[in-house]
């Protein structure tokens, strides 16, 4: 298909429900970055004092006298996470010129509102998708149950749309609440193609520009628009993350069947369980004999699995190549992103994003 243009542990001791109160929020931040690390360490070493910013930005708005509420988001916190998504909005805000003394935290109050919108999708996603695990742990719905999980998402989502309104850019409204509904059309999207080996890349496609590059473009537009860029600055940023973030969740979906449990921070093959119709198994189903094919019809149509079915799986991705033309075609969005950079002039902060392009694909190999 083609590509597009353009510390400590903070688990907290109480149960849901219990009356003991939380201990402090305290997001995590990477040490300083050493040469040699990777492209996201020295993306989080330029934008650092933005990003410890932002977190305590978090922190603030997770707070909550119903207790519930700070329990779940440190039990989230504690999970870690690369915070990648306001990351680029603070990257993306600071290539395009936007300084500190210009008017507060603008960037740093957008970024943690990029950041709930993704908390909170996952949050919903981990209950539509039973997952028990999240980056390692225990998923939220697993130790809180799936009401709270639910609701504290929806809480979440709340304080992104008040962060939205307290900026006052109209622009930036309409670009993060449009982002906000396209991630939930993706989310119906993918159920709706859920069991369906019929679906066709390009359906698939748009179920992971919903769900997952939408925000990483929204990510990075903002970034111009609370800079004060020009429109061809702002499609330009828009078109780097819609095609970050669609090579990200190809390799996401690679790493579904290629990865250790340890490595993927979820169960390996939990795609292959659940139904999902990703695009290693509609190639491996593409590329398939009657025997083969038929074997994806029980298995993902039919939903009839055995104990074996994931070697067999993960033979018949091999056999046909599956997982390395995944991969293949996220590299094929990384480097759209990394063109749509060209407009900037070569600094730093431009190279480290462009290198965030290549870690995005190396994680799958």
């Amino acid at each position: 298909m083609g590509v597009i243009a353009s510390q400590p542990s903070l688990v907290p001791s109480a149960r849901a429900g219990e009356d003991a109160a939380p201990g402090p929020i305290v997001p995590p931040i990477a040490p300083p970055c050493e040469p040699g690390e990777d492209a996201l360490s020295v993306l989080l070493a330029l934008v650092r004092p933005d990003l410890e910013a932002c977190n305590r930005a978090i922190v603030a708005r997770m707070d909550s006298p119903v207790r519930l509420i700070p329990q779940l988001a440190a039990h989230l916190v504690a999970a870690g996470g690369k915070r990648l998504r306001p990351m680029l909005t603070l990257a993306c805000a600071r290539l395009c010129g936007y300084p500190p003394e210009a008017d507060g935290l603008r960037h740093v109050n957008l970024a943690a509102c990029v950041e709930f919108i993704h908390t909170a999708t996952l949050l919903h996603d981990d209950v539509v998708d039973e997952s028990r695990l999240r980056r390692g742990l225990a998923s939220a719905n697993a130790v809180f149950g799936n009401k709270a999980s639910v609701l504290v998402g929806d809480f979440l989502f709340a304080r992104a749309f008040q962060l939205m309104v307290e900026d006052g850019s109209l622009r930036v409204l309409a670009i993060l609440s449009q982002a906000a509904a396209t991630i939930a059309e993706g989310e119906v999207l993918q159920l709706a193609t859920q069991n369906d080996l019929a679906t066709p890349e390009d359906r698939y496609l748009d179920v992971i520009r919903g769900k997952t590059a939408a925000l990483f473009a929204a990510a990075c537009q903002v970034g111009a628009v609370v800079a004060g860029r020009p429109e061809p600055e702002e499609i330009a940023l828009a078109g780097f993350g819609m095609n970050l973030g669609i090579a990200f969740q190809l390799v996401d979906d690679a790493l579904d069947y290629a990865a250790d449990q340890a490595r993927l921070g979820k169960t390996v093959g939990d795609d292959f369980r659940e139904g999902k119709v990703t695009l290693p198994v509609l190639l491996a189903h593409a590329a398939g004999d009657a025997e083969e094919r038929a074997f994806w019809r029980r298995t993902i149509e039919a939903s009839e699995q055995t104990d074996a079915d994931l070697e067999t799986a993960l033979g018949l991705m091999a056999r046909h190549g599956a997982i390395a033309a995944t991969l293949a075609r996220a590299a094929g969005y990384a480097a759209a992103a990394r063109g749509a950079l060209d407009v900037f002039p070569d600094t730093p902060l431009r190279r480290a994003l462009a290198a965030v392009c290549d870690y995005t694909v190396q994680r799958g190999r």
